[in-house]
């Protein structure tokens, strides 16, 4: 009996699709790339209850014949190429011929499709690969793939989807990534029944514009460079708008989006000492180069992409975002034709006699006392008001500082800690990071940023919990623009802002008004720090209610704690100390980070030999 079997047709078509179709968004990729090689000028998509009941995808391109359309479905059919050399001169999105059997591969379609020739049109029900019917039909000029039930014959994919809320965003951004690459054609997204968004055909910064808001393209600078390699155009941001995570970064290379870790390193070094070193900016940039110069045909989904000249590439990108930022005056530059108010730096003659500089030192002179020789109107003034008696200024000082260094904390402990003693000397500060306290087992040393982390975030769950969050008008509202996939992750969070301290209003279309926040958040821009929270909350898989809430109020402590570096008086210690063995977990932070470490007395002795 022979053991290598060939595996039944349905099975390779399950196993191709899981390559192509990971997701809802997966499907909407491809027929949107689809859609843009059809030589669409309108295309939109249309999903409900985040891609798993049903993903529309309509276009108004040129369509598809009966035999065609049939035709399409089957393993690497596609109008795309007919050789393995046309690989090096690939022009459309499409090339494979797997995207269409993998989709109707785990879903069920319906197709209705119609060239500009023809006057009836075709439409095609397939399920699990099988074509249960073909017919004529009356349909517009293009093509409408209706996808529904994904996954309904992969049970396990199915059910290890995420939430709605995560297969949304992922939708919303292959949908920005179709779009951003494509100004000239019209899109438009609708959710569940409600228009999310309508994209007018336009140019590449309104397009920016249009998804990411007017406060996004303010802060763009544009970059260009036209060598034999490479034609490259796109926009970065200023260094003011760097962040952590959350930013804003595109490659596009021959109008398809692409993932590039080497090129983004050297956006990051063209902006190295503009920006702290972990944060990232905000990038859109377009490739134009020689289809035959770069590999696309790497993995099914098409974003790897693999280029002939690298590092050449490598230093065009960072020569023309530094030319940029000079440009914009965004860093100094110097100009070496501008003549004006240059110093006049005299020439040095070989035989020109220079002397020695002469020291001259008045060992009379005595600082805390009137100088003996005729002053001027201030150093009079200053002589009169210096008491010769300065030493008596300082007289007690020693001991007021001894007074205050020794005092003694009376700290209550929880039955975490009820191994160290209840009574804390003497407190000192070191390179305004860490406390340094005495106790019963030797030296304890405290993060200060995180242990004000923990007790901000103690302080806000319990707010949050008897919705008593103490909040400050602000005199002027801050007005806040965000992106669809950010707008529709705010309107989903914010009662939870609401319970944190925060009033914001939406306005419509991805604005906002922040009209309160939390009282302690001084000094703290009210937009970026909303912003940063909704990232943070972006990175939760889970989204019920106390995941959202714990996730929101651990990123307002972290941003509203002390920053690393700010020296602390005494009382500011002893306060934030005893606040600590307060909180609900004083060895860890809320993402569970050391707060504090004990070094034992025993260890101190072994130190010192």
């Amino acid at each position: 009996m022979n053991i290598v079997q060939l595996l039944p047709e349905n099975v390779v078509s399950q196993i191709a699709a899981g390559e192509v179709v990971q997701r809802p968004s997966s499907v909407i990729k491809e027929l949107m790339e689809n859609a843009i090689d059809a030589g669409a000028s309108c295309i939109d998509v249309i999903v409900e209850d985040a891609g798993r009941s049903l993903l529309q995808v309509i276009d108004n391109g040129k369509g598809m014949s009966p035999e065609d359309a049939s035709l399409a479905f089957k393993h690497h059919a596609t109008s795309k190429i007919r050789h393995a050399e046309d690989l090096f001169t690939l022009r459309t999105m499409g090339f494979r011929g797997e995207a269409l059997p993998s989709i109707a591969a785990v879903s069920q379609v319906v197709l209705q499709t119609r060239t500009p020739d023809a006057e009836l049109g075709t439409q095609i029900e397939i399920a699990a690969s099988e074509i249960s019917s073909q017919q004529p039909c009356v349909c517009q000029v293009g093509s409408n793939f209706v996808v529904r039930n994904l996954f309904y014959n992969i049970p396990a994919r199915r059910k290890f989807l995420k939430s709605n809320t995560t297969e949304q965003n992922n939708i919303i951004q292959e949908f920005q990534r179709v779009s951003l690459v494509n100004p000239s054609v019209e899109f438009s997204l609708t959710t569940d029944g409600t228009l999310q968004t309508r994209l007018v055909p336009s140019n590449t910064r309104r397009r920016i514009v249009d998804i990411f808001g007017r406060k996004t393209g303010d802060q763009l600078l544009q970059i260009e460079a036209d060598t034999s390699l490479v034609r490259l155009t796109g926009y970065v941001g200023r260094p003011e708008t760097s962040r952590k995570k959350g930013v804003h970064q595109y490659f596009f290379v021959n109008g398809r989006y692409m993932r590039h870790a080497y090129f983004n390193r050297a956006v990051q070094k063209a902006f190295e000492g503009l920006i702290p070193a972990d944060e990232q900016i905000p990038y859109f940039i377009y490739f134009e180069v020689d289809p035959a110069s770069v590999d696309v045909n790497i993995s099914p989904t098409k974003t790897e992409v693999k280029f002939e000249n690298e590092p050449s590439l490598w230093q065009i990108i960072i020569a023309s975002i530094k030319e940029s930022l000079g440009k914009y005056n965004v860093a100094p530059s110097i100009s070496f034709d501008e003549a004006r108010d240059i110093v006049d730096i005299p020439v040095f003659e070989k035989h020109t006699h220079v002397p020695a500089p002469q020291l001259h030192i008045d060992k009379t002179y005595n600082p805390f006392k009137a100088s003996s020789h005729t002053p001027d109107v201030a150093t009079e003034y200053r002589a009169k008001t210096t008491a010769s008696d300065w030493q008596s200024l300082y007289e007690g000082l020693g001991d007021m500082v001894k007074e205050e260094t020794v005092s003694e904390m009376n700290l209550p402990f929880d039955g975490q800690n009820d191994h160290l003693n209840a009574t804390v000397g003497q407190i000192l500060q070191y390179r305004g990071r860490y406390l340094i306290l005495t106790c019963e087992q030797g030296l304890m040393l405290i993060d200060q940023r995180r242990a004000h982390t923990r007790i901000l975030y103690d302080r806000y769950v319990e707010q949050a919990s008897r919705r008593k969050a103490v909040t400050q008008g602000l005199l002027f509202p801050e007005l806040l623009q965000l992106s669809l996939a950010d707008s529709q992750l705010m309107d989903t969070m914010m009662d939870y802002f609401h319970l944190l301290g925060f009033e914001i209003e939406s306005l419509g279309h991805g604005s906002y008004s922040i009209n309160s926040v939390p009282t302690d958040i001084q000094g703290l821009d009210p937009r970026r720090l909303v912003c940063e929270m909704i990232e943070e909350a972006r990175t939760e898989t889970h989204t019920d209610t106390q995941v959202y809430q714990t996730a929101l109020a651990l990123a307002l402590a972290r941003r509203a704690s002390i920053a690393d570096g700010q020296v602390l008086s005494v009382d500011e210690t002893q306060h934030l100390v005893g606040e600590l063995f307060k909180s609900s977990n004083p060895n860890i932070t809320p993402d569970g980070k050391k707060i504090l470490t004990i070094l034992q007395h025993e260890d101190v002795i072994s130190l010192l030999g």
